[in-house]
């Protein structure tokens, strides 16, 4: 399956995106999803996942109640809403699928929180 994230882009803080990670080459039913991101100079953390079947989620403590994700298995996409946005949340997300043990990442996109 190959995987393409958009969305990213510049925001002020307190301000608001929304993530998508859409699938090609296979149905993102029968996997996994998570969001990771990468800020300069820092490790690459996981910030949200959803499972397969029940959809049950998890966030990163640094974002919850902030983000919300989601899939709607219609339009093969898995969305990362983004609220509250803070400058502590600049990094390049990531979005990757997990299905019998293999892992498969899309290229990141870019979000800015800065004034």
């Amino acid at each position: 399956v190959q995987l393409q994230a958009s969305g990213g882009g510049l925001v002020q803080p307190g301000g608001s995106l929304r993530l998508s990670c859409a699938a090609s080459g296979g149905t993102l039913d029968y996997y996994a999803i998570g969001w990771f991101r990468q800020a300069p100079g820092k490790e690459r953390e996981g910030v949200s996942c959803i499972s397969l079947g029940d959809g049950s989620t998890c966030y990163a403590d640094s974002v919850k109640g902030r983000f919300t994700i989601s899939r709607d298995n219609a339009k093969n996409t898995v969305y990362l809403q983004m609220n509250s946005l803070k400058p502590e949340d600049t990094a390049v997300y990531y979005c990757i699928a997990v299905s019998s043990g293999l892992v498969y990442w899309g290229q990141g996109t870019q979000v800015t929180v800065s004034s």
